[in-house]
């Protein structure tokens, strides 16, 4: 999950839902309420621990802490240098998710083919979504960070992506960076703004999520699974860019086909935000197809793996 955060386009959510804690993750952050605040007014801190499952948290948060860190160093190297190799990694991942995680549903009919096919249209037309012009108004940041965060709970929306169309993209990131390197106190106010949405969609979201597990699980789980399906457009391995954004200006650039051989990609002030999706023939670098190929059969034996796996 930690390495999900560092990719633009992937899910931590995803990750969860592919190693199979997404369930005990949803129950822990769902934990948090008015019983665990007047524990922590007490100082029970083993009654803390109990309640959110502290263990599971425990490790949890160490792996994406090592996962960031390895994703910073690692993947961040791998996706400047072989990009479509690692999509195609991440592709053959949630490609090999979806029969995975829509087999655990007990009675399969008509309605879950239905819901698979609604949560696929809905990611679909999330990640193919242009980007807006954003606000710096507090409600609509509260309101960012609530809809940001739910990457956290639901597999196949990435965060990064929901600030990016939202228009808060340019505003929260350079915001972060220029608190840190000198802290202002409207910055401060911006970004413990956007921090609350964030908790507040965090605790909101998870409920919702939990609840529908609990009274309707094999619908939850096709409409996940539908989720899941519709982000293979956000992650397929052959993209040509569209849409460019200078993250110093906040200006957008359409760009055609010929002009793609002459930009560096890799330029830190630069962010693709639209691209369109090409077969190996159509792309405007070298396709490493066969790499791509191999990448992809890895992720598939990756999720078979996992699926046979028994970490209890």
């Amino acid at each position: 999950m930690g390495i999900a955060e560092v990719i633009p386009g992937v899910s931590g959510g995803t990750i969860a839902f592919i190693t199979g804690i997404y369930k005990t993750l949803i129950d822990s952050i769902k934990s948090i309420d008015h019983k665990l605040i007047g524990s922590l007014l007490k100082f029970d801190l083993k009654a803390v621990w109990t309640q959110v499952n502290g263990n599971f948290l425990l490790w949890l948060i160490t792996g994406m802490v090592i996962g960031i860190l390895g994703g910073v160093f690692g993947v961040s190297y791998l996706l400047e240098q072989y990009p479509e190799v690692l999509w195609g990694l991440f592709f053959g991942l949630i490609l090999a998710s979806v029969p995975f995680m829509f087999s655990q549903i007990e009675n399969r009919g008509l309605s879950s083919f239905i819901l698979l096919a609604i949560g696929a249209g809905i990611a679909y037309g999330v990640t193919s979504i242009p980007p807006s012009e954003g606000s710096t108004d507090l409600l609509y940041v509260f309101m960012a960070g609530a809809i940001a965060i739910s990457a956290l709970v639901l597999p196949g929306i990435s965060g990064s992506f929901m600030l990016l169309i939202m228009g808060l993209y340019t505003t929260i990131i350079p915001t972060v960076k220029a608190f840190l390197s000198s802290p202002e106190l409207n910055e401060f106010v911006l970004l413990g703004v956007f921090a609350m949405g964030c908790l507040t969609g965090l605790l909101v979201f998870s409920r919702l999520v939990s609840a529908a597990f609990e009274k309707y699980h094999d619908g939850t789980i096709a409409l996940l699974s539908g989720f899941m399906l519709g982000s293979l457009n956000k992650i397929w391995p052959w993209r040509n860019p569209i849409t460019l954004l200078d993250k110093e200006t906040g200006q957008f650039q359409n760009l055609s086909f010929s002009e793609l051989s002459a930009i560096d990609f890799n330029s830190e002030a630069l962010k693709i935000v639209k691209e369109s999706n090409v077969l190996p023939g159509s792309y405007f670098s070298d396709p490493m197809t066969l790499w791509v190929i191999l990448s992809g059969i890895l992720g598939l034996v990756l999720v078979y793996l996992l699926s046979r796996a028994d970490f209890s």
